[in-house]
């Protein structure tokens, strides 16, 4: 759209956000051959998540304690304005039943490197392949 995400969450609100995001996600899982990462919210849509129960999902699980030190407690995220930590585990609790339905598979990512998440989930993907 050519505006941050702080910009149309502001101007436009959280729903006319969602909606752009779902159509994103649509486009690219229709257009994309590859990796495909989504953010925290773009699973709530009830049209995504019909379009991921035909993919391979791998939920990315997270610890309160480790999501609040990678996001920082300064953080220009729209939906965590305020009580930072209060309302991250307000959302880690509404979505976390989301993300697992969805997931075929799920990384515990608190201790481990960006690289060593990419390991476990291509060992998970190939041991999980179908011939």
């Amino acid at each position: 759209t050519g505006s941050s995400v702080q910009d149309l969450f502001v101007e436009h609100g959280e729903a006319h956000f969602r909606e752009l995001e779902a159509a994103a996600v649509a486009s690219a899982l229709q257009e994309h051959h590859g990796v495909l990462a989504l953010g925290g919210g773009a699973v709530l849509h009830p049209g995504t998540q019909q379009l991921l129960r035909e993919q391979r999902v791998v939920f990315l699980d997270v610890s309160l304690s480790a999501a609040a030190q990678r996001v920082g407690l300064g953080t220009n995220r729209p939906l965590l304005l305020g009580n930072v930590r209060a309302t991250m585990k307000a959302l880690l609790d509404a979505r976390r039943p989301v993300y697992e339905d969805l997931a075929t598979h799920t990384v515990v990512t608190d201790d481990l490197t960006a690289d060593d998440v990419a390991a476990r989930i291509h060992q998970l993907i190939q041991e999980n392949a179908t011939p």
